[in-house]
Formats: structure tokens, C-alpha cells, sequence
């Protein structure tokens, strides 16, 4: 199971710049296996897209399935937080940010995302997956 991060999505879903290289990862995640997203991602796809309301119908027909966090990841997020600012991080980065990355580390095999290097540094032995051109 593979997890997929808000930014490939709102750009797959809002013809961005990186659709192409978003639409190309997921495809094939989807021929590996199931391929998610949590309430996180689903809320930042909303609020990005100006018909948000039908984000998870047009994920659904594209056969990509919700995975609700469970509280294991969203203990794990709140101790990578702590981590974050003990290591002087500022509010850049809040806990949307660490419930996806637990949630993809503890509750499937990979992130598609195209913010590698905040996942690689935080969620040890997650498998990042970058969308490439």
C-alpha cells in the first residue's frame, strides 16, 4: 500500500505544472497495489481545489482509496514535532506535515510526494517516491 502526499495530488487534480509526473507515479503505484490518502492530504486537496467537495469522488474513480490515521501514527507525528522543534524548527512546518508522513510510515510501504527531503529527514526507512518530469 502507497501513500500520497496533498502536493502530487492538488497538481494531478488541478493540471499543475508537475501533473504529467504525478499522474505517472500514481499510475504506477496503482499497478503495485492500493494506493491512499488520509483525512490530511484529503482536507489540503479540498481546500486547494475550487470544486474541493468533489476531491474524494474523483480520487475514488481514479482508484485511489481513504486510510484514516490511526492513533499509533498520530502519537508518532506529535514525537517527530517535538523533534522538529527541539532541532529549532519553526512553524513552517506544523502537524499535517508529520500525520502524513506517520501515517505513510507506519500504516503503508511508501510516500509519493515532492517534498523528499522533510520525509527522508523526519520518518527514517519510509520509501519516498518523487514524481520525476
Amino acid at each position: 500500500m502507497i501513500a500520497v502526499d496533498s502536493s502530487v495530488l492538488i497538481d494531478l487534480l488541478g493540471n499543475g505544472p508537475r501533473a504529467a509526473a504525478a499522474a505517472e507515479s500514481v499510475r504506477d503505484a496503482l499497478h503495485q497495489g492500493p494506493v491512499v490518502l488520509c483525512e490530511i492530504v484529503l482536507a489540503e486537496v479540498c481546500t486547494a481545489l475550487r470544486q474541493g467537495s468533489d476531491a474524494l469522488q474523483h480520487l475514488e474513480d481514479a482508484g485511489l482509496s481513504f486510510l484514516a490515521v490511526q492513533a499509533k501514527s498520530a502519537l508518532r507525528a506529535g514525537e517527530m514535532q517535538r523533534r522538529y522543534r527541539q532541532r529549532g524548527g519553526q512553524r513552517e512546518r506544523t502537524i499535517p506535515d508529520f500525520l502524513v508522513g506517520a501515517h505513510a510510515l507506519l500504516q503503508c510501504n511508501a510516500l509519493i510526494t515532492f517534498d523528499a527531503g522533510f520525509f527522508r529527514d523526519y520518518f527514517k526507512g519510509l520509501k519516498v517516491i518523487v514524481p520525476q518530469a
